[in-house]
């Protein structure tokens, strides 16, 4: 089995007060791994550091085989690792269409050369990256919204806008940073079909940080829990649910 992430003995710290501590794990190609903990457990800033937004103060980070442990987000995302953000970051007086097109990979007519020198080159690649745009617009249901300025969608819409870029940048592996927070139920039911249908169909492998603790155990096939900026446990859900230690800091509360 590929694997596409290997994290080892990363650590950060800040002002001295240690916030991820000597985490490793692995994430193989087409598992749903969900990342679970209390708040403060290092979760959101271990994400920072497995998509390039912090450089770890140790350990090592690769990327389906590649050393990516000081690389910035933008080379990440060549590798094949996106990330969301647990709060929307869509470009909001751009359309909801702009705002997936600007993801796409490679598109000659931003250079300066395939503007100038290839002008028929680029204007058949933007509309390749229009037609790709709308396909990944209707995979997450956005299609009707494209003509509309990102800011008018709802934010659980907009968790899906942040999705579709992620795919637009042709990612193999996703990190998504609380995807169901404060998303209303209906939508948080529409999302996890739609990972499952990624994963199933598409071949996208997730990393999914989430204290929706019932959102976790319906898309995990693996499950790792943080405390204090360790990795407390890890397994099948049910086998971290079943741990004394993971339920006296983090599922007792969230029961």
């Amino acid at each position: 089995m590929t694997t596409r992430l290997v994290a080892s003995g990363l650590s950060k710290s800040f002002s001295g007060t240690t916030v991820v501590d000597n985490v490793s794990f692995t994430v193989d190609a087409g598992q749903i791994v969900g990342l679970i903990g209390p708040n403060g457990a290092g979760k959101t800033t271990l994400f920072n550091l497995l998509s390039g937004v912090l450089k770890p103060d140790s350990g090592s980070l690769a990327v389906n085989g590649v050393d990516a442990t000081s690389l910035p987000p933008y080379r990440l995302s060549r590798l094949g690792l996106v990330r969301t953000f647990q709060l929307a970051r869509e470009l909001d007086k751009l359309t909801v269409l702009e705002n997936v097109q600007l993801a796409a990979r490679d598109n000659t007519g931003e250079t300066l050369a395939g503007a100038l020198f290839r002008p028929g080159a680029a204007r058949a690649a933007e509309r390749a990256t229009t037609t790709r745009a709308r396909e990944v617009l209707a995979l997450v249901s956005l299609s009707a919204h494209e003509s509309k300025p990102a800011a008018t969608l709802s934010g659980g819409q907009k968790k899906l806008l942040e999705l579709a870029r992620c795919l637009m940048a042709e990612a193999d592996t996703i990190l998504l940073d609380e995807i169901a927070a404060g998303v209303a139920p209906h939508l948080v039911e529409e999302i996890a079909v739609l990972i499952q249908r990624l994963n199933r169909d598409h071949g996208k492998t997730f990393v999914i940080i989430e204290h929706n603790v019932g959102f976790i155990r319906n898309l995990s096939s693996r499950v790792v829990v943080m405390a204090s900026g360790k990795v407390l446990a890890e397994g099948s859900f049910d086998h971290v649910a079943a741990d004394p230690a993971v339920v006296a800091s983090y599922l007792g509360q969230a029961a």
